[in-house]
């Protein structure tokens, strides 16, 4: 009876060390398919999440309409212009069937570390090709929703490298073919994480993060970095910096002001390496927004996909033509 007593007491104990945001049930694969499971179910989707009141012409904004059955359009009674259900939106001009989409956008929400295009397409029945153009549009609309959303109040922030020469050149932060990031991540008063940023910089230069901070980070912020002298630009987009000297190594990654931030970054550079091995630096940018993109919704990971669905028939048309163009350019 007391050894009974002892493994309830260890089990309850190990319950309540267990992190929600981890074990979280999240959208399963028969929850998926009761909801989204036939071409139909996607159409109606894409119809709520479009026009939430009822269809709306996009020419005139009237709402009586018909629909052409042989053609699945949409007329409008007022201007006669006919619509299509994605023309406009993310998916607009694709052959794939919309199940297939929606499939596509289940594996990059509801996957902590990621999805490579190659086991995305095999899981799709796709090819690698087809599977990197639907993954890329998906994390154009996940750069596009967080793109105007700024930080404020307290803010971790650091800075990091991507990839670089495996072997032989020179080391360090001259060495070629890394890639300069920035991360911040903005925090409760008690120290909790609540948002993410991440950015790919020129170069961790004063200007660079002064325009890095413009655009991210809400004035009158209290910023909180290293001893890297770049940092003072957060300083010169009207938020107050606090530096603290950490020296280097793991005993200054293992620093408590820092926490989230490293925490964040760790898990950003094993999941790259994990998942992709290599990413092309002229994409860098859609790669970090997914990750931010699901770090900043980790606390309902079921509703993560209908918040995607919903963003998606809400940015632009996405041309394979311009997903291939650096992202800054595209």
């Amino acid at each position: 009876m007391v050894q009974r007593a002892n493994n309830e007491a260890v089990a309850r104990g190990s319950e309540m060390a267990r992190n929600g945001v981890q074990f979280q049930k999240g959208l399963s694969e028969p929850q998926f398919d009761d909801l989204y499971g036939t071409e139909e179910q996607c159409r109606q989707a894409v119809f709520d999440w479009r026009w939430p009141q009822g269809f709306v012409c996009p020419s005139c904004g009237h709402r009586g309409h018909c629909a052409l059955k042989r053609r699945t359009l949409y007329q409008c009674n007022a201007c006669r212009r006919q619509t299509s259900l994605t023309a406009g939106t993310i998916y607009a001009a694709s052959k794939l069937p919309l199940r297939i989409w929606f499939r596509a956008m289940y594996h990059l929400t509801q996957s902590k570390g990621g999805i490579s295009s190659i086991e995305l397409g095999r899981r799709l029945g796709v090819t690698q090709t087809t599977a990197w153009k639907l993954k890329h549009k998906l994390m154009q609309v996940m750069m596009e929703r967080d793109n105007s959303k700024r930080l404020t109040g307290r803010i971790e922030m650091d800075d990091a490298y991507l990839g670089g020469e495996r072997s032989g050149g020179k080391r360090g932060r001259g060495s070629p073919g890394k890639t300069p990031i920035v991360a911040a991540v903005e925090t409760t008063p008690e120290g909790k994480p609540v948002r993410l940023k991440l950015r790919q910089v020129k170069g961790f230069r004063r200007k660079e993060i002064k325009r890095l901070a413009c655009r991210t980070i809400h004035p009158g912020s209290t910023v909180v970095s290293d001893g890297l002298s770049c940092f003072r630009g957060v300083a010169d987009a009207g938020c107050t910096h606090q530096p603290i000297r950490t020296g280097s190594g793991r005993k200054a990654a293992l620093t408590p002001a820092f926490k989230w931030v490293n925490t964040a970054l760790g898990n950003i550079k094993t999941a790259l390496t994990g998942t992709y091995r290599a990413i092309r630096q002229k994409h860098v940018s859609r790669y970090l927004a997914e990750f931010e993109y699901r770090f900043n919704r980790r606390y309902d990971l079921a509703a993560m996909m209908p918040r995607l669905g919903w963003a998606a028939v809400r940015t632009q048309p996405m041309p394979y033509r311009l997903l291939k163009l650096a992202d800054h350019r595209a």
